[in-house]
């Protein structure tokens, strides 16, 4: 982490409630499918199953984005963030929104259906937050001292966020008052999640990850030619989807828009290699190993959904693709750079001004690595236990992935508290005189 400009870091009170916020939900949605579990072995359109999606992607991965995308920005851009106050409302925002909106989608079946207006505030909050983070990434940039693709990667999974929480909204609006949008409700939430999948989570990642990723390994690759046409050939796949689904529907043709978007994660992969190919950092840590999960999981995920764009028989595969995009790709990799992150964070608001004045914890010291190990194990075991249950059709298995899954979400909420709660620990330096003879 010697190569961040912490000068340029925002305060905490900007950053940290974004941390603790994600981990609370993390053990919420748990929990919450731990005694639900029955809802994973059925249709996937499901309000309450919707309600668990929502708490999972908004309240548990974008709350965790947020904070880490406003701690980054100005380490890329080398300029203060734009507006700690935008940053401190976008919280409160995205945190409201979402209980409103997940709270929306549990309740609407005791409403006979209808969607209630207090979930559509929520969404309409959360589509107000997503503008505040797009307006804090694009002003912050705009005063960025030089180019770089990681930039226009996070400026453009911004843009991404807020299109796709502005079509959620108008989704849930349609639940509200059915009609108003002509079109088949099902088709359009294919194009809503896509947009969030690949157009702001997928861009996110390879923005943060290009930087962070070096950073980390101590390693580096000059051929961002490969960022670029990534770049070009992700937003062209999307943007072909969107186009032909929206007014043609999603069909096979889907297919060829896929293959267009892998061969743009293909070139960041190879980026990625090349990292560590020239790396200094040999042993690879257990946070670390979370990001190479997250990769095979995401291949994993590529051929699931190859799959149900073909045809092929797969019982609860859309259930299936779904656990291994969220859980196994883009929850394995949060899971790593928490721990790779917020305690550089906390150690700079505590440590900074006393650096070389004596001794003081290593950023790494901050969180219990044991704890680390156990979070490793315990959501192994569940994500592919979980997998295996869903596609069994096995209420126990899917049970007992669920109760591992509640583990992970326990000790990484408890790793968590430990670094938000940690003082300062400081041993002034003593200088030494030579006895005279």
């Amino acid at each position: 982490m010697a190569g961040i400009n912490i000068g340029k870091a925002p305060a905490n009170k900007a950053v940290l409630p974004f941390y603790g916020a994600a981990a609370v939900f993390f053990i919420l949605l748990a929990v919450t499918l731990l005694f639900h579990s029955d809802l994973l072995l059925g249709g996937y359109f499901n309000f309450r199953l919707l309600s668990i999606v929502h708490l999972t992607v908004v309240g548990w991965l974008t709350m965790l984005i947020f904070g880490a995308g406003y701690q980054l920005l100005p380490v890329i851009c080398e300029r203060d963030l734009y507006s700690e106050l935008l940053a401190f409302l976008s919280f409160w925002l995205l945190l409201t929104g979402i209980v409103l909106l997940g709270g929306g989608f549990w309740y609407t079946p005791v409403l006979a259906g209808r969607f209630p207006l207090w979930g559509l505030l929520g969404g309409l909050l959360i589509f107000i937050a997503s503008g505040c983070f797009v307006l804090n990434v694009g002003w912050t940039s705009r005063i960025c001292k030089s180019y770089n693709i990681q930039k226009t990667f996070i400026l453009t999974a911004a843009c991404w966020l807020s299109a796709t929480t502005l079509a959620g909204f108008l989704l849930a609006w349609n639940l509200r008052y059915p009609y108003i949008i002509h079109k088949n409700h099902l088709e359009l939430l294919k194009l809503h999640v896509h947009m969030g999948l690949a157009g702001w989570f997928l861009q996110l990642i390879i923005g943060v990850s290009a930087k962070l990723i070096p950073m980390f390994l101590l390693g580096k690759s000059n051929k961002t030619y490969l960022l670029r046409n990534a770049y070009i050939l992700i937003n062209a796949g999307m943007l072909l989807f969107l186009i032909d689904g929206y007014f043609f529907s999603v069909t096979a043709r889907a297919l060829l828009y896929l293959l267009i978007v892998i061969a743009g994660i293909g070139h960041w992969l190879l980026y990625l290699r090349d990292v560590y190919k020239n790396r200094i950092k040999r042993p690879i840590d257990v946070t670390l190993q979370f990001s190479g999960l997250s990769f095979v999981n995401l291949m994993a995920a590529l051929v699931f959904l190859t799959l149900l764009l073909t045809g092929s028989p797969l019982g609860n595969g859309h259930i299936a693709y779904g656990i291994l995009a969220i859980l196994g790709w883009i929850s394995a990799l949060g899971l790593g750079m928490t721990f790779k992150t917020l305690p550089f964070i906390v150690w700079n608001g505590h440590y900074k001004h006393l650096n070389g004045k004596g001794k003081i914890p290593l950023p790494k010291e901050l969180y219990r690595q044991w704890l680390v190990n156990v979070q490793w194990w315990l959501f192994v075991i569940a994500l592919y236990a979980l997998l295996a249950g869903v596609l069994w059709g096995s209420p126990w298995v899917t049970k007992i992935a669920l109760i591992f899954l509640t583990g992970t979400s326990l000790s990484y909420g408890l790793n968590v508290l430990i670094v938000l709660k940690h003082k300062t620990n400081f041993i002034h330096a003593t200088s030494t005189t030579a006895p005279n003879k």
